[in-house]
């Protein structure tokens, strides 16, 4: 199964890669509908870098929706617009009704947009498969439509943002 999107968001592809890696605005992205927090508070990172293997609760309201593993690797690809940058988590749902899915493979792509390099293309793509795949479907694709109005609405702000990698003093002091 698949689950896609396609937008084309108000911040530079800078500003939308800083927010792929920080853990916050990943998290704001399913608010307010769906909370994220680390099963261990002390094992989230500021910034998700590759390699990282994090387990995160899923929660709706005072439900519980599971456990995932977030496993991080990116990689950068030239195509004739500019850089596309794919961060992708492969971890895999651990508990609740997602633990299921045998596959997950969530890959989200910044570049910049065609024909206005201050705004962002990004694509988001999430393959899922198991038992339960088909079932799980629909409410996967409204769980994306509903990340993708997050998305366009808060990447204005994700300019904002502190770059953390910078360091003291950097950031539009």
């Amino acid at each position: 199964m698949r689950v896609l999107l396609k937008l084309v968001i108000d911040c530079d592809p800078d500003a939308a890669w800083r927010a792929l890696h920080s853990p916050r605005a990943v998290a704001e992205l399913y608010g307010p509908m769906v909370s994220m927090a680390p099963v261990v508070p002390s094992d989230l990172p500021t910034r998700w870098e590759v390699g990282d293997d994090v387990p995160v609760t899923l929660e709706t309201g005072p439900l519980p929706l599971g456990s995932q593993l977030i496993h991080v690797s990116h990689r950068e690809v030239a195509e004739p617009g500019g850089t596309v940058r794919i961060f992708r988590d492969s971890g895999i749902p651990l508990t609740g009704p997602l633990a299921s899915l045998d596959v997950w493979d969530h890959q989200m792509a910044v570049s910049p947009a065609p024909g206005d390099p201050t705004r962002t293309l990004w694509r988001d793509r999430l393959v899922f498969d198991g038992p339960t795949a088909a079932l799980l479907w629909p409410m996967m694709w409204a769980v994306w439509q509903w990340r993708g109005a997050r998305i366009r609405s808060l990447a204005p702000t994700w300019a904002h943002d502190l770059d953390e990698t910078a360091g003291p003093g950097a950031g539009g002091d």
